[in-house]
């Protein structure tokens, strides 16, 4: 008799197991099934958006203005450049010198100005493509969704990009 209780103990061991690794199958795959991917091109999409066509003609106005006085500036820069790390900087008083620091500093920003007005005017346009992204993603229950461009192979998944550009009337 008690051989027969050792092997009812060990009967409800194994069904407890078997209970518990089947409700674990059953829950990873319901959260397989859940789990949906999608990617998305912004290097496609921006540049579809009409935002990002008014801003990259307000960049190409900005490079032109800086291109008609960018040869003079860059003369100049190379100019104070080699003044201060020349020889001949002795034969300057240090309120010459912090001057012409100073001039050279201001000059660098002009010349990097470029970039930041690039940042500014793309900055609003981008954002507005991130929500739009996330918005499809909710709406189409994607737990995923990746930038193509950020995978040299990606794996099965949804093409989101005509869903977000359907959803801001993009054709």
């Amino acid at each position: 008799m008690l051989h027969l209780k050792t092997n009812i103990k060990k009967m409800k061991k194994l069904v407890s197991l078997a209970l518990i690794a089947g409700s674990l199958l059953l829950t990873y795959s319901n959260a397989k099934a859940q789990t949906k991917i999608g990617y998305v091109s912004l290097a496609e999409f921006l540049p579809a958006m009409p935002e990002y066509k008014k801003a990259d003609t307000s960049i190409q106005d900005y490079r032109n203005a800086l291109a008609q006085n960018f040869e003079d500036m860059k003369r100049e820069l190379t100019g104070q450049d080699s003044i201060l790390s020349s020889k001949d900087t002795l034969k300057y008083t240090k309120a010459q010198l912090e001057l012409k620091r100073k001039t050279l500093n201001e000059l660098y920003l002009k010349v990097q100005g470029l970039q930041q007005k690039q940042e500014e005017l793309i900055a609003p346009v981008k954002k507005k493509a991130l929500d739009a992204i996330q918005a499809v993603a909710k709406e189409n229950g994607y737990t995923f969704v990746f930038q193509k461009e950020a995978f040299h192979v990606y794996p099965l998944a949804d093409d989101l990009l005509p869903l977000v550009k359907k959803k801001l009337g993009i054709k």
